[in-house]
């Protein structure tokens, strides 16, 4: 396999781990869906073809649906997040995984990059929900939500059909990062 198609498939598994951590049942869904009505696009093998069962997709929508009602409910999406810190991870884990399989990432490596970059999102959601709620006096959870699954869906459908839009979007988080750790450097000291 190609350097290319190893970026390519790095890009897929930040590009869907990361939306995980908005919503873990849009992109598991995104990845089941695309596996089983398409031909190549993802192409889900060995311990992850159950992903593409149409048993498991019947639960992922049911879980999804549940999730979108749920998190649109003040103080329900509070309990909601709680519960979602074991699952949004773990699905983030999953994907990460899943996306690599092909490339010969160590799975385990995998996991651990999906479970931080699924937790790290996840993190900030349920962090500045509780703000949402208290200064919009629940109000504006709804909206927030809806748009939190407008991005994971959003995300997700770009990770797998343009990879490469992840791809130059990490190239220019990390330049960013880099030029602003340079840029700390060269500042004299207060």
């Amino acid at each position: 396999m190609g350097a290319v198609q190893a970026f390519l498939s790095l890009s897929t598994a930040f590009g869907l781990s990361t939306s995980a951590g908005l919503n873990a049942y849009i992109p598991l869904l995104t990845i089941a869906l695309v596996d089983r009505l398409t031909d190549g696009l993802i192409d889900l093998q060995g311990p992850w073809a159950w992903l593409s069962n149409w048993w498991t997709i019947g639960v992922l929508v049911v879980l999804l649906l549940i999730e979108i009602l749920a998190d649109k409910i003040p103080a329900v999406d509070t309990a909601n997040d709680i519960v979602q810190t074991v699952i949004r991870p773990a699905a983030g884990a999953i994907l990460f995984a899943a996306s690599t399989h092909a490339i010969g990432l160590h799975p385990v490596l995998a996991a651990i990059c999906g479970v931080i970059l699924a937790g790290g999102v996840h993190a900030v959601k349920a962090g500045g929900r509780p703000v949402v709620t208290a200064t919009t006096g629940g109000i504006g959870n709804p909206v927030i939500s809806t748009l939190e699954d407008l991005l994971s869906a959003i995300t997700s459908f770009v990770a797998v059909v343009a990879p490469y839009l992840v791809g130059i979007l990490l190239l220019l988080i990390a330049s960013l990062v880099g030029w602003w750790v340079i840029r700390r450097r060269r500042r004299p000291s207060e």
